[in-house]
């Protein structure tokens, strides 16, 4: 354990300038996000609490997406705390989101999007996309990994196992955190690290520089978030 402790304290050195800090304690944290489907924000325990407000045998159309508003650089370090509260579901953080031909993401010009996943793979914005805390069928409980995707398209480009429990067995909060620097990006738990990926910029499109950040959930999964901050790498 020392090794990774050692590994955590590197890669804390490595972090540049505090771009954004957000405690996502209440309503007033997150007045200037976006939810994109039918989704509920409360903040019970002083986090952010999210959940569906409609009935999973919807598909789909139950799922969410809630995005922070600020744009940011191509190499940042992003951060935040993360509750499991009830399964089933999934969780996934979009990063580097923009339109497909450089458009900002909530640019009216765009397809609007309701938290139906092909919006966001197959429509008209790019992103990476990691997926984690994959509880959504008995599958996926049995043998629980952590994906990283490259859209447009639904390229699964990383794979790691997923250290977190199921809901009932959980000591949150799990620190989580994604390094995208250049063609680089490494994604931890509690300092453990899940996968590095480097993007040849070739086989799935052009390496993806700066955009925005959106938390996605799948219903009728509920989670907390804390804490999230994005440094400068």
């Amino acid at each position: 354990m020392d090794g990774v402790r050692n590994e955590g304290r590197e890669e804390e050195r490595e972090l540049g300038e505090l771009l954004y800090a957000n405690r996502l304690a209440n309503a007033g944290d997150t007045a200037d996000f976006v939810m994109e489907g039918d989704g509920a924000v409360t903040f019970p325990q002083d986090r952010m609490r999210l959940e569906s407000r409609r009935d999973p045998g919807e598909g789909q159309a139950a799922n969410i997406v809630y995005w922070c508003k600020e744009t940011f650089p191509a190499d940042i370090a992003i951060r935040w705390k993360f509750w499991p509260v009830r399964q089933p579901g999934l969780c996934i953080l979009f990063f580097a989101a923009a339109g497909r031909n450089g458009e900002d993401l909530f640019d009216p010009a765009l397809s609007r999007r309701t938290g139906i996943y092909d919006q966001y793979h197959h429509g008209d914005i790019d992103a990476y996309h990691i997926s984690y805390f994959r509880k959504s069928n008995a599958s996926e409980r049995r043998f629980q990994t952590c994906n990283l995707r490259k859209s447009y398209g639904f390229h699964l480009v990383a794979q790691g196992a997923d250290p977190i429990p199921g809901a009932a067995d959980c000591d949150p909060p799990y620190r989580m955190q994604v390094l995208k620097r250049g063609p680089s990006i490494e994604f931890s738990i509690d300092e453990l690290p899940i996968f590095r990926f480097a993007d040849d910029g070739k086989s799935y499109g052009p390496v993806l520089g700066g955009g925005r950040i959106g938390f996605r959930q799948m219903a009728p999964l509920i989670a907390e978030y804390s804490d999230l901050e994005v440094y400068r790498l």
